[in-house]
């Protein structure tokens, strides 16, 4: 019986794995995600969420300007970086 939930529990983890990996991996550098990144970071209300949005922010400007020099890797890492902070990743 151990053994069957041992092997439940590893052929679970084994398809769980990629759906995080294909999260982490959606963020692009692009318009279109530009666009949805900063809308969640505007929709961030209330006073807790102050330091979080102005982290959020100022990453998403870096973002933008990365983008603008055609640095793509630099943008991508800031946007992964603003999604972190907001808890969206």
């Amino acid at each position: 019986m151990l053994k069957l939930a041992i092997a439940t529990a590893l052929l679970m983890t084994a398809f769980t794995l990629p759906v995080y990996a294909a999260n982490a991996m959606v963020m692009k550098c692009d318009d279109a995600s530009m666009m949805k990144a900063q809308s969640d970071v505007d929709a961030m209300t209330g006073p807790m969420m102050k330091e979080k949005k102005a982290m959020a922010s100022k990453e998403m400007m870096m973002a933008k300007d990365a983008m603008k020099a055609k640095k793509m890797d630099d943008c991508k890492m800031h946007m992964d970086k603003a999604m972190k902070s907001i808890g969206k990743m």
